[in-house]
């Protein structure tokens, strides 16, 4: 307990939940000080501690949405930058997200104070998770679809079940949720399953805490080329995921990728089921889903793109495990309506319309540029924006791939004002349609001299790519005006 709990206005020393009143009369449990709070998945365990009745207070350097509109929502206090007086605070834990490292200011207060901190991943582990049947969705693409549809399907079907996102799906206006839809105690939890490292003082990779019955392995290619050396040290960690489930839960993998089928072939003690292939879950040629020769019926989905039908049979496949009918599923998929920053179009100007997208490694490029492509008709282009912003494309690790990935689009900007290397020679193969711009404000001009009726500008970017989705569209509006 803090010193500023105990100080409190009518502290019960009787209370083993160590709940404590604030001079406004408020309860609380705890005092939480979250360290990077504006990322995805801090935001979301800053949401959960509010609603188990913590006080949550945070910080952060770069606040953008849509995690800082939930958090405003949530009436959480935010504090800018990092500063070494946020010790002051005294609260009973510090949670520590990963984006902090030694060096940090507050950190290193915290470490020369002796005051008592946590990762967000063990708290979450040792707060929500503990004695709930845990179903964790990983892979290197398509996590928070996956998540999102699965959390949707369960809430369809009625299974009380909290979740974790790292993103907002469109039907739950936000990322996590203690209990069920209904307010009732929720006996699963869904959480997306992040290969990434805990923290600067852990380095496993945040899933090994999470301890799932259901796994979902949904794909694995090289990434996060700041903290992984090859493939081979991420299909590492995720063998320690499928150590971590036991023998009666089940793991859920994808049949089409190579890199799993490794994974799985240095141990697998768990019930498994596929999806992708015809031994698994499956679409057949009439485009029915199929399972050992069952078959359940057709996949609507409002979202395109083979890759989101394959995130929907994984979804399907995990939420089978915990009883839900398939058909039940597919019938509740109908209605999904998506996920933030998910080529979510974000307005339309005189038949120009403007995408935000989170893709940034090269496979999920590709993938949302063809799911774009399923959609247009007659002379529509599609014109590709994207961000070199993730660690790994900073550090050059993907160059060889990105113009591959890019060549679907009809025309190509790329804005490299944060990378070291030369993106324009990168895209040397497709420089007929592809141009490299390292100004912003440069950026939004070009594009609004260019666009024409019936282009689609799909800016791709793992960050808030400096508003520039606003920007467009407010000077497409200007210039027809």
């Amino acid at each position: 307990m803090s010193q500023s709990a105990k100080a409190g206005v009518g502290y019960d020393s009787q209370l083993t939940n160590l709940i404590y009143r604030t001079s406004r009369g408020t309860c609380f449990r705890m005092h939480l000080h979250i360290l990077g709070i504006c990322g995805t998945f801090m935001g979301g365990i800053a949401a959960l501690a509010r609603e188990s009745g913590h006080r949550v207070t945070g910080c952060d350097a770069n606040v953008y949405p849509p995690m800082s509109t939930q958090l405003e929502s949530l009436g959480i206090e935010l504090v800018a930058g990092y500063g070494a007086e946020q010790l002051a605070l005294n609260p009973d834990v510090f949670v520590i997200g990963n984006v902090v490292s030694r060096g940090n200011a507050l950190m290193e207060a915290i470490l020369d104070a002796g005051a008592r901190y946590v990762s967000g991943p063990q708290w979450l582990a040792e707060n929500v998770l503990r004695g709930k049947h845990v179903l964790a969705v990983a892979g290197t693409h398509g996590k928070t679809t996956t998540t999102s549809m699965l959390s949707y399907v369960l809430d369809a079907a009625g299974v009380a079940s909290g979740f974790l996102i790292g993103g907002i799906a469109k039907d739950h206006g936000i990322s996590a949720r203690l209990r069920a839809k209904d307010g009732r105690e929720a006996k699963y939890f869904v959480v997306e399953a992040d290969e990434y490292d805990t923290a600067f003082f852990d380095k496993r990779s945040k899933f090994v805490h999470y301890g799932p019955r259901t796994a979902v392995l949904n794909n694995l290619e090289f990434d996060h080329a700041d903290i992984f050396p090859d493939l081979a040290a991420i299909e590492r960690q995720f063998h320690h995921l499928v150590r971590s489930v036991p023998a009666s839960g089940r793991i859920i993998v994808n049949a089409t990728s190579a890199a799993l089928r490794a994974v799985l072939a240095m141990g697998c003690w768990s019930q498994r089921e596929s999806f992708g292939d015809e031994s698994g879950w499956h679409f057949t040629s009439e485009g029915q889903l199929d399972f050992a020769g069952e078959r359940f019926g057709e996949l609507t989905l409002k979202m395109p793109g083979e890759h989101n039908r394959m995130n929907a049979m994984a979804a399907i496949a995990a939420a089978r495990h915990v009883g839900v009918d398939p058909k039940v599923a597919l019938s509740a998929l109908t209605q999904f309506g998506g996920v933030a920053r998910r080529m979510e179009l974000r307005g339309e100007v005189n038949g120009v319309r403007v995408y935000d997208d989170f893709a940034h490694h090269p496979t999920a490029i590709a993938a949302s540029i063809g799911a774009l492509r399923e959609t247009l008709r007659g002379n529509e282009r599609i014109v590709a924006v994207f961000e070199p912003r993730s660690n790994t494309m900073k550090q050059g690790a993907m160059r060889d791939a990105l113009a591959p990935s890019l060549a679907g689009a009809d025309l190509v900007y790329s804005f490299s004002g944060a990378v070291n290397w030369n993106v324009g020679e990168a895209l040397e193969s497709i420089k007929e349609k592809s141009r490299d711009v390292k100004d912003l404000q440069q950026l939004v001009d070009t594009l609004v001299a260019n666009a024409r009726r019936g282009d689609h500008l799909l800016f791709m970017s793992n960050g808030g790519f400096g508003g520039i989705h606003s920007k467009v569209l407010q000077a497409l509006t200007n210039r027809t005006v």
